[in-house]
């Protein structure tokens, strides 16, 4: 079984499935048998059926709106000089911090 596939991996199963005239309910039987139980609900898969089947062709998620994500390129790049440089700055002198505590 496999572990964790990819969402588009499971459609394209599907897609090719449903091009060779497989029932949407033994659809599902083989993605179960294949990526377990929870890999897509019988429903699903028999949305994804009917999509294809109407000319969808798309196994990708398809770009939606709503809220933007808060990820920007200063993040990353921020987020990238600390992975490289594996050093964290104590803001104040460890000493000090030992003698707090005392």
């Amino acid at each position: 079984m496999f572990e964790s596939p990819a969402k588009c991996e499971i459609r394209s199963v599907i897609r090719f499935w449903t091009v060779r005239n497989i029932s949407a309910a033994d659809i599902h039987r083989h993605v179960t048998e294949v990526y377990g139980t929870e890999a897509m609900s019988d429903s699903k898969v028999r949305k994804r059926v009917r999509k294809f089947k109407d000319g969808e062709a798309n196994v990708h998620d398809e770009e939606r709106s709503g809220r933007s994500s808060v990820i920007t390129d200063g993040l990353l790049q921020a987020v990238e000089s600390v992975r490289q440089a594996r050093l964290f700055e104590v803001p104040f002198p460890v000493q000090s911090w030992r003698e707090t505590l005392q």
